[in-house]
């Protein structure tokens, strides 16, 4: 063998092991799309990555994630769902609100969806049925028919002298505030309640709802299910405090930094299937024959020290039955 055979072998021999190399897949990667800012949601990322791992992926080694939050701003999602898209991302995990959910649904009807949503989701249109959903969405539904009545029950036995209720709904996340609404007003008359609906879309909005308090002070608030509200929850449980009016809330995330009562899904449990969720789509399974999962996880925490703040004595009954006490 001469010598330039020899370098002409020798540069095949090296040049296979590259071009091997680079035919190997590429890392797959999830489009990761929320209403809300990453600040306020560092604990739900946590259990989503944490479904991820339970099949097989984590996140830098053999998948990536394209996280968009669109910082409380409705009207960014539709873009950003477009960018997935272009991005061409293998799933996309919609979480944080109805509003993303939509705003990938409407933005392709190919890329398979994983999605979290607080309503039936047959009703809103993202599936066809929660056993078969059809399309290229599924995911986790943590909606209840009792859940709005159930809270106001558990707030009528904490403060049994409650007659008027105010009921703080986002009108800008339109799908939360109608549930929360069409739920409430029946529970209402049902217990002899009075009903008064405040809006807030916005911080400030939020700080003039409270401002009400000083003119028609109700006898506690309920506060409704929404990624606004949720990132805001350290405002809205200081203006409970400082308005002295006890509140119920949506999930344990307000109980745990001084809200007097919530009731709601295990949110971390909620995440952590859509991780799941979507790790096996990644696997090949098809949104289209993973039945829709409802969430059966519901969780009632106390902050007694919230209650004794508001000369409130917390029934034994209800210490019972809590799944937490935070004294």
């Amino acid at each position: 063998m001469n010598r330039r055979d020899f370098i002409t072998l020798l540069g095949s021999t090296v040049a296979w092991p590259l071009a091997a190399h680079a035919q190997q897949p590429a890392m797959p990667v999830i489009g990761f799309l929320n209403l809300a800012s990453p600040d306020t949601i560092a604990d739900r990322v946590r259990a989503f990555r944490q479904g991820l791992k339970e099949t097989g992926y984590v996140e830098g080694e053999n998948v990536a994630v394209a996280y968009r939050f669109a910082e409380n701003q409705n009207d960014r999602l539709p873009e950003m769902a477009a960018e997935l898209v272009r991005q061409q991302v293998a799933v996309i995990a919609a979480t944080g609100g109805i509003a993303a959910v939509l705003a990938a649904k409407a933005a392709t009807t190919t890329i398979p969806i994983v999605f979290m949503a607080a309503e039936d989701p047959v009703r809103l249109g993202l599936v066809a049925s929660l056993a078969r959903p059809g399309g290229n969405a599924t995911g986790i539904n943590f909606f209840s028919n009792e859940l709005v009545a159930k809270r106001l029950e558990l707030l009528r036995e904490l403060v049994p002298a409650t007659t008027r209720v105010s009921v703080l709904v986002n009108p800008a996340t339109a799908a939360n505030a109608e549930t929360t609404l069409r739920d409430v007003e029946p529970a209402a008359r049902t217990m002899g309640l009075q009903i008064q609906v405040l809006n807030a879309s916005t911080s400030r909005e939020i700080n003039a709802a409270f401002a009400t308090f000083g003119r028609e002070r109700p006898d506690a608030l309920f506060v409704g299910g929404d990624p606004l509200f949720d990132s805001r929850r350290v405002q809205i449980v200081q203006l409970a405090a400082r308005h002295t009016v006890p509140a119920t809330y949506s999930g344990r995330q307000y109980s745990e930094i001084g809200g007097l009562m919530s009731y709601g899904a295990n949110l971390a449990d909620a995440w952590r299937q859509v991780g799941v969720y979507t790790g096996r789509i990644l696997k090949g399974a098809k949104p289209a024959d993973l039945p829709v999962v409802q969430s059966t996880k519901f969780e009632l925490v106390i902050n007694v020290e919230t209650a004794r703040m508001l000369g409130l004595t917390v029934p034994d009954k209800l210490l019972v039955a809590a799944d937490e006490v935070i004294e």
